[in-house]
């Protein structure tokens, strides 16, 4: 007796000792080789603008109202929150994945063997009988016993795919307010630019009456007056093209919020629109553990690290425990008769791998190939969110000097075609020099609403590109 009880003790000390094996690696976040700081910062700070709610980083009631309505409406968005209780629903499979199955069954049958047959005539000659009976009521267990951390690492990438959904729904978030922010700044720009064509219609319209009564009064010949025209329906050719930029705009807006094409609502103009004075960055660690596209792929190569395991782990034997028990008999009347009735039944046993046809070996190097594709993706989307982070802070800046040029020109061509005008009636003047500071004037309107664009444009896109809107 107490050397049975040895036995039992040594057998279960083993199996704890080889349960507590695990193949594979622990997952370990691969060198990067990020900067301390970004470039053209003067200093590293641990503040970062992506820390802002969307909320308050947008303070435009309109477009807060925008964002806030395709947070909850975009198909988009539901079909990743979507993924993501997919995702949730295999991980909490996978939390049980170490329980064993248990299962029940109830049959009953009757078999009528052939006369001829040696079974039929053995039934017959010695029971009497042309037929058997059995009824059966079982319940069975069987448990695999985790030696090699197979099914730890299969709780680990069920995890990991679970989270990466999660980041990968986020990522749609973030990509969803800036998609929604741009697009309405480009509806503030071609409301700007629709003004500044109708402005420059009425502009027209009394150079032409100016030029006409130049030409009554024999200054100028009617070539000068086809010139003015020309130009006044340059400008008027703009606002059907501008009118209709804004209707397909506002029709983006709503599809992207999962609305039917139709108007926005807006009493706000470009100039109201003000960029933000002081953008921190942060450091670019820290942008990598909070940008949800950049932690997705971390998520896939934890996954990916996990699969590993289970591949190398799959050359290993697997211990099972079996087990069985209920009713059965032979005549339904007897069924349930306790304790004839009951039986029981219990196994143990090892499955060795032997020949696979290479098939283990096989899905072992594919997964480390997969891993290493997943380590690849994960350094290749970090230095990407650095690029988008280097390119958006030198578009800022470059914007701010190109914004005040353009501002300066606007401010002197109003001047020089007030000039023009006072010059042309004085006879100092021609025609042309009129029309040519027209010109001029409406193309440097127009291209300083377009630079006012670009510049919030940027701003949103250093704030995606830091990880923030998706708060």
């Amino acid at each position: 007796m107490r050397n049975r009880n040895i036995t039992i003790y040594s057998t279960l000390l083993l199996v704890t000792a080889m349960a507590s094996c695990r193949m594979g690696k622990d997952y370990q976040r691969p060198d990067l080789g990020l900067p301390a700081q970004f470039a053209s910062v003067a200093a590293p700070s641990d503040t970062s603008v992506a820390d802002m709610e969307w909320k308050k980083f947008f303070s435009d009631p309109t477009l807060q109202s925008l964002i806030g309505h395709a947070l909850q409406n975009s198909f988009d968005v539901q079909l990743s929150m979507k993924r993501v209780e997919e995702a949730q629903a295999y991980a909490k499979q996978a939390k049980v994945n170490w329980a064993p199955t248990i299962a029940a069954n109830v049959t009953a049958a009757s078999t009528f063997p052939s006369k001829n047959s040696l079974n039929g005539f053995n039934l017959k000659t010695y029971l009497g009988k042309d037929h058997i009976e059995d009824y059966n009521l079982n319940a069975g267990l069987t448990w695999e016993i985790d030696i090699w951390g197979k099914l730890r690492r299969q709780r680990e990438a069920a995890n990991a795919n679970y989270l990466q959904s999660y980041e990968a729904s986020r990522a749609v978030q973030t990509a969803l307010v800036a998609d929604i922010a741009s697009s309405y700044y480009n509806l503030l720009m071609l409301d700007a630019q629709l003004k500044i064509a109708r402005r420059n219609v009425s502009l027209g319209d009394t150079i032409v009456r100016v030029i006409k009564l130049q030409k009554q009064a024999g200054q100028v010949t009617e070539l000068a007056i086809q010139q003015a025209t020309a130009q006044q329906q340059t400008a008027a050719l703009l606002v059907p093209q501008i009118e209709q930029q804004i209707a397909i705009q506002e029709n983006t807006i709503r599809i992207l919020s999962g609305d039917l094409p139709g108007t926005i609502t807006r009493d706000i103009e470009l100039n109201s629109s003000k960029v933000w004075d002081t953008l921190p960055t942060g450091i670019p660690a820290a942008m990598v553990s909070r940008r949800p596209d950049v932690r997705s792929n971390e998520m896939a190569l934890v996954a990916a690290n996990a699969r590993v395991g289970i591949a190398e782990a799959s050359f290993y034997p697997t211990l099972s425990i079996s087990a069985s028990g209920g009713l059965n008999a032979y005549k339904a009347s007897q069924w349930f008769t306790m304790p004839a009735s009951l039986f029981a039944t219990g196994a143990a046993g090892i499955t060795q791998p032997i020949f696979q046809r290479r098939a283990l070996k096989t899905q072992y190097e594919v997964a480390k190939v997969q891993r290493d594709e997943a380590a690849i993706t994960f350094r290749q989307s970090a230095v990407n969110a650095m690029g988008e982070v280097a390119n958006a802070m030198v578009k800022l800046d470059k914007l701010k000097t190109e914004y005040q040029l353009s501002a300066d020109q606007v401010n002197v061509l109003h001047g020089a075609i007030g000039n023009a005008q006072l010059l042309f009636k004085s006879g100092l003047a021609d025609y042309l020099e009129v029309i040519t500071a027209q010109s001029n004037l409406l193309q440097a309107e127009l291209n300083q609403a377009t630079i006012q664009r670009d510049q919030l444009s940027a701003m949103v896109e250093l704030y995606r590109s830091l990880g923030g809107g998706w708060k």
